[in-house]
C-alpha cells in the first residue's frame, strides 16, 4: 500500500520479506552511509504483531551515521526479543495493518 501511495514522490525499494529481513536491509544501507528518517519500530505495534513495515532512509549515502546505526541495531535486538511469540495474523486484518503502516509513512512525508 505504501509503495502504491508514495512511489510517485519518492524512490521505493520493495521487498517481499519478513520484518527481520527489512531491518537487515535497512542496516545494510546504514552501513553504506544512509541515515534513518523514520524509526524502524514506530508506533505502538510490536514487531511480532504486524506483517508490514516501511522504513524511510536518506536517498544519498554520506558518512556512517552512528545514531542511525545504534537505532537499527537496537531495533534488531528488540525484534529478536519479541520474535519468540510471532502472532499469526488473519488475512481479514492484513489490509488494516497495511493502512497503519502507510499512515506512519504519510505522517512523515507530509511534515
Amino acid at each position: 500500500m505504501a509503495k502504491a501511495r508514495f512511489s510517485n514522490i519518492m524512490d521505493i525499494e520493495y521487498h517481499e520479506a519478513s520484518y527481520l529481513e527489512v531491518l537487515t536491509y535497512v542496516r545494510d544501507y546504514i552501513h553504506k552511509g544512509h541515515q534513518l528518517l523514520t524509526h524502524p519500530l514506530s508506533g505502538s505495534i510490536k514487531p511480532n504483531e504486524t506483517p508490514y513495515k516501511s522504513v524511510l532512509i536518506s536517498k544519498q549515502a554520506q558518512n556512517l551515521d552512528l545514531r542511525s546505526l545504534s537505532i537499527i541495531e537496537e531495533s534488531i535486538v528488540c525484534f529478536d526479543k519479541f520474535s519468540k511469540n510471532i502472532l499469526q495474523i488473519s488475512d481479514h486484518f492484513c489490509k488494516d495493518y497495511m493502512e497503519v503502516d502507510c499512515d506512519f509513512i504519510a505522517k512523515e512525508v507530509m511534515v
